[in-house]
């Protein structure tokens, strides 16, 4: 039986989960991350230490039965818990596994640390400069060998486009803010009466008029029609959101239409993934795969122990 203790670490929640044989058995999720760390880690460390307890404690585990805690993402950045330079792409499995580093803090547990770094691009101009801390994890737990050249939607708080080569390498990214665009504007906004983000279902031609509006006419005007359609046309809240929802995705729909690669393989919270893989195969002839729930849930996890248990 082999145990670890993964950390998934963002910027405002920090997910801690125990492994058994490369299986997810449970997750403590603290509600502190990397912008809690701008004050000092003091309190994160408490959390992680907190959170270790409790998963070995209903399991009746102690620390010598687990191996390592594994951890990536903003945990890896200056207000993270053990700040890490990032990697240039290109950047496959080999080196984000000869890159680890492992480090003890005897404060939060006597497992020893191995921490993943996070991923940059770095050129002349905006365009070809980009940075993550995360994704090339998650995305190590969802891609397949047999998927050869593809761009990977990972949506988000901040959504990445990842193109990776047939090798599986990351080639190039680029993030936009999507995730926290869509909570802003739906609870800081004058659409906060027009915005119900509690709603699950969609309709797929008011997603669609969305998007096709704010390409043609620009997102800030698209999203005002969405006040529009509620006040002046008696929108129901389901073709409102999907509006909404059609124009925040827009850019990202754009974007996506415009590369070269045909296949696009799309992860994320399944809300994100359903109207992003709706709009793209409505909007475009590539390729669309979807992955399950359950794949994305356990990517990150999955793509720590895959970096670490690398052997060429």
């Amino acid at each position: 039986m082999k145990l670890y203790i993964t950390i998934d670490g963002g910027t405002t929640n920090t997910r801690v989960s125990l492994i058994c044989d490369g299986q997810l058995l449970d997750t403590v999720r603290i509600p502190l991350g990397a912008r809690a760390g701008i004050d000092g880690t003091q309190a994160l460390k408490d959390a992680l230490r907190e959170a270790i307890s409790d998963l070995l404690r209903e399991h009746s585990l102690t620390e010598a039965d687990v191996c390592r805690v594994l951890a990536s993402g903003m945990i890896t950045s200056e207000f993270g818990l053990c700040a890490l330079p990032h990697l240039q792409a290109p950047v496959g499995i080999a080196e984000l596994h000869a890159s680890m580093h492992d480090a003890t803090f005897a404060e939060i547990t006597s497992i020893p640390f191995t921490f993943i770094r996070g991923v940059k691009m770095l050129g002349d101009t905006l365009d070809g400069t980009d940075m993550m801390r995360g994704e090339e994890t998650e995305l190590m737990g969802l891609a397949s060998p047999e998927d050869g050249e593809c761009l990977y939607i990972l949506p988000g708080s901040h959504s990445k486009l990842v193109e990776t080569d047939c090798n599986g390498h990351i080639v190039r990214f680029s993030t936009m803010l999507t995730g926290e665009m869509i909570a802003a504007l739906s609870s800081g906004t004058i659409l906060r009466d027009a915005v119900d983000l509690s709603v699950t279902a969609l309709c797929e031609e008011k997603l669609l008029e969305g998007c096709r509006y704010a390409s043609e006419h620009g997102i800030n005007e698209a999203l005002f029609k969405v006040r529009i359609l509620k006040n002046l046309f008696s929108a129901t809240a389901v073709e409102c959101y999907s509006f909404f929802l059609g124009a925040i995705l827009s850019a990202e729909v754009d974007a996506i239409a415009k590369s070269p690669i045909q296949t696009i393989v799309i992860g994320g919270k399944a809300q994100l993934k359903r109207a992003t893989a709706l709009l793209l195969q409505a909007m475009t002839a590539k390729k669309i795969i979807s992955l399950s729930d359950e794949k994305v849930e356990a990517s990150v996890t999955h793509g720590m122990l895959r970096i670490y248990e690398f052997d060429s």
